[in-house]
């Protein structure tokens, strides 16, 4: 079950969670990772976006759906969701454990 502590403006989600948000549709999937990290396999569908590029392509992220961040294990998706949230985005959920807790699921990796 998404967890959401009310100091951070988004919401933890698990790899199955994140899996089950994007077979439901509407979801923007973020990887926060560097080229050569995304390269080696990411989240299906996911768009790399670098963390220290958030800001500077925050138009690029839909206000009218969720939208999940995704990194390796957690941290800079994270941040992502702050840099979001200050930018007035709302609907932001972080993958807790990253890609490594997605390859671990045996769910499917793009490459």
């Amino acid at each position: 079950m998404p967890q959401k502590d009310p100091r951070e403006p988004f919401t933890r989600i698990t790899a199955q969670e994140a899996k089950e948000m994007m077979e439901r549709g509407d979801v923007q999937v973020i990887d926060v990772r560097e080229p050569n990290e995304y390269r080696e396999g990411h989240v299906p569908g996911a768009k790399l976006m670098p963390v220290n590029s958030v800001l500077t392509r925050i138009q690029e992220l839909n206000h009218d759906q969720d939208i999940i961040f995704v990194c390796a294990v957690g941290q800079r998706s994270a941040l992502a969701c702050e840099m979001a949230a200050a930018m007035g985005l709302e609907r932001l959920y972080n993958m807790e454990g990253g890609t490594q807790t997605w390859v671990e699921a045996g769910l499917p990796v793009g490459r």
